[in-house]
């Protein structure tokens, strides 16, 4: 299978390096520094499930000569125009886009952006980063993981060779009988926790045992989960026990991708968590205290970060 994956980070290097490693036709979409260390010496992964190096294509721009059968997106949320101006060119009829990205409605926004038949929605979850150019961190979760599906629940040809394609990579997937809800029980945790690490500046075990701030991440959650049941999708308190539960599992030191983001200066993906939880509770008029302070108290480090 000719597949691109579209950001070499935590994310795309990962899941896009064990594609490659598996014998498939794998272009890494990367810039700057990163992109040229992994023309150079290729592409490092380093894994608690064991490390791995590969030579692989590596690009910074896509023409027609990339043609696809499927495209990883794995960027920010808040790039996403951007990425799907920039996939246009290797879109065949058949070609198959499956954004890995954070975000409750991320495939909705993806369709409104390409032809909506190439869309499938999916999340992922691991825990990895870009540790230095060329070298992916893959440091914590320990089974890496990519749920993906369409919304009417079909499960067709094309989605089953990808699972196929992933199996063979020896990547752990599911091929999803809801998948709307699959992914806001991802973004119910994540969200909860981001917003929350990024204004306390403190790692997920400091936060889990402190009793207050264990509430208010509690409280943050329930309006979460309003908002899907508004929405039809059928969270509920068993999905913010279990959310919590792994919260508690995970290492001691461990932070949010949007916390560290804003905590070092970059932009961060605060509207498409917490933002978003609050443009929605406007939209069905339903109260988020908790997500709206969360979301305006890290707005001035977001703003000064996009130059705003």
């Amino acid at each position: 299978m000719k597949i691109v994956v579209f950001g070499t980070g935590g994310v795309g290097g990962f899941f896009g390096g064990k594609l490659a490693l598996s014998g498939h036709d794998v272009t890494f979409v990367a810039r700057g520094k990163h992109l040229d260390a992994i023309k150079r010496k290729g592409l490092r992964v380093k894994s608690i499930n064991g490390d791995f190096h590969i030579n692989v294509k590596a690009v910074e721009t896509l023409n027609r000569q990339h043609s696809a059968d499927l495209v990883l997106v794995a960027v920010k949320s808040w790039q996403l125009s951007q990425v799907s101006e920039a996939i246009k060119p290797v879109l065949g009829p058949n070609t198959l886009v499956l954004p890995l990205l954070n975000g409750a409605d991320i495939a909705d926004r993806l369709r409104k952006l390409i032809d909506p038949s190439h869309v499938v929605a999916g999340l992922c979850r691991i825990v990895s980063r870009i540790e230095s150019p060329g070298i992916i961190d893959h440091f914590a979760f320990q089974k890496p993981e990519i749920i993906f599906g369409l919304e009417d629940r079909s499960s067709s040809k094309p989605l089953k060779r990808i699972k196929a394609v992933f199996d063979k990579a020896g990547i752990h997937n599911k091929l999803s009988d809801d998948i709307d809800l699959d992914i806001w029980k991802k973004f119910l945790f994540i969200t909860m926790i981001s917003g929350m690490g990024a204004l306390t500046r403190s790692s997920f075990g400091v936060m889990r045992e402190n009793e207050h701030i264990r509430n208010l991440i509690y409280q943050t959650a329930n309006e979460i989960v309003a908002i899907a049941n508004a929405k039809n999708i059928k969270l509920d308190n068993t999905d913010i026990e279990k959310s919590f539960v792994a919260i508690d599992a995970t290492l001691y030191s461990t932070t949010a991708s949007m916390q560290r983001d804003i905590m070092e200066g970059r932009p961060s993906e605060l509207d498409n968590f917490n933002g978003y939880i609050v443009r929605q509770g406007r939209q069905l008029h339903i109260t988020t205290p908790l997500n709206t302070f969360i979301y305006y108290c890290l707005l001035p480090q977001e703003n000064k970060a996009r130059g705003l």
